[in-house]
């Protein structure tokens, strides 16, 4: 149990509050537009801040993990985070609300990528697929917490209080991390800035890695726009729910999220020996989530079903990651990685903000508000389901 306590819980903890400050706007979506007069295309760029300095942020990070681990590097990086979070809890304007956003994204950039990388460093490849599931499932839990608990929490604290709360836990995880994860020279990197630069420029123009790219910008990125500030509107806008019912059934969302990722973290060693292999797994999420998506997109009901198969379906999708390393030396992993996550996040701020101005367009053009929403969300379908087309092609090509 000691390499759980020592690494897996620390990264455990650093990535549920990764999660939950990722999706909390959703939320928070009608308050914050309320109380600052924000049009769609406004509401959707501020909460995508957060994606754009994470994303901004991969290559970089990927060479600092490499280089120095993720020890060091996440403690470091929550430190900026909770600066983050206490300016967003006393921002009084847009841009002040943005910076915060921004600064709390390049602050929980490593959440993720570092957990990898010590996972890489401390336990042998054949658990890499279940710790993957146990680490994306604290995600779950931290998107659960910005459901219905957040819609609870809100009118006891405030929105203000929420995130002075979020800043006294950021530096508590980055002082456990700090204190607890041990310091590894396996699977570190000693080479110099111009070597390691070279080794990303070999990554990105490697064909094995343009297969993962285009589904893990559009159906997990896509995802990560919806969930973390459309999913709401969507909900009130064309199903006609209150902010209460929407966040159940973004409650519910968060929960499949959950059980996917336990399932995954409990079964994929056994379906393994079955048979089953992650890519399998990864091939049947990805088809998944888009059968949910079709579903909403048509109107089906109930609304809760659809969004929880959404849910489970996108979890699949986190297998990516160790499945594209694999084909890497382990020094690479966490430029691996990072780079695939890069895709992700400029993906998930590109359509965050751009369905925005989408729907603003649409609106502007004379469509009824959920006219505008469906036609947004039917065409983010079509070019997800064109991604998931490319990486089923691919992966036939010897």
């Amino acid at each position: 149990m000691n390499p759980w306590l020592r690494v897996f819980l620390p990264f455990a903890a650093g990535y549920y509050l990764s999660y939950l400050l990722r999706s909390v706007n959703a939320v928070l979506a009608p308050e914050l537009a309320r109380e600052l007069s924000l049009s769609a295309a406004d509401l959707g760029l501020l909460t995508s801040a957060y994606l754009l300095t994470f994303a901004a942020f991969q290559i970089p990070l990927g060479l600092l993990l490499d280089r120095y681990g993720p020890r060091k590097v996440e403690a470091g990086l929550l430190l900026l985070a909770a600066a983050g979070t206490l300016l967003f809890s006393f921002g009084t304007s847009t841009f002040e609300l943005a910076l915060a956003r921004g600064l709390i994204g390049l602050g929980v950039s490593a959440c993720l990528m570092a957990a990898f990388k010590g996972f890489a460093q401390n336990f042998p490849a054949e658990r890499q697929a279940s710790l993957t599931g146990a680490i994306m499932a604290s995600g779950g839990l931290g998107a659960i917490t910005a459901s219905l608990p957040l819609e609870f929490a809100l009118p006891l604290f405030g929105w203000r209080g929420v995130f002075q709360g979020l800043t006294f836990l950021l530096l508590a995880v980055a002082a456990w991390l700090y204190l607890s994860v041990p310091q590894r020279e396996a699977g570190v990197s000693r080479d110099s800035l111009g070597a390691q630069l070279k080794d990303v420029g070999a990554i990105l123009a490697n064909r094995i890695f343009w297969r993962y790219a285009p589904p893990m910008a559009l159906i997990t990125g896509g995802f990560m726009a919806v969930q973390g500030l459309w999913a709401v509107p969507w909900l009130m806008q064309v199903d006609g729910l209150t902010r209460h019912g929407a966040a159940e059934v973004l409650f519910a969302l968060n929960l499949a999220m959950l059980v996917s990722h336990l399932g995954i973290a409990t079964f994929a060693m056994r379906l393994a020996r079955a048979g089953i292999r992650p890519q399998a797994l990864l091939v049947g999420g990805y088809g998944l989530a888009l059968a949910g998506l079709s579903a909403m997109v048509a109107g089906l009901q109930p609304d809760w079903l659809m969004w929880f198969v959404y849910g489970v379906g996108v979890s699949g999708g986190s297998l990516a990651y160790a499945q594209l390393a694999g084909h890497f030396d382990p020094a690479l992993s966490g430029r691996v990685t990072t780079a695939l996550n890069l895709l992700a996040f400029v993906g998930a701020f590109s359509l965050q903000w751009g369905l925005g101005l989408l729907i603003d367009g649409l609106v502007a053009a004379g469509f009824a508000t959920p006219g505008a929403y469906r036609a947004t969300f039917a065409i983010l379908l079509a070019i997800q389901i064109a991604s998931y087309a490319w990486f089923l092609l691919e992966g036939r090509r010897k």
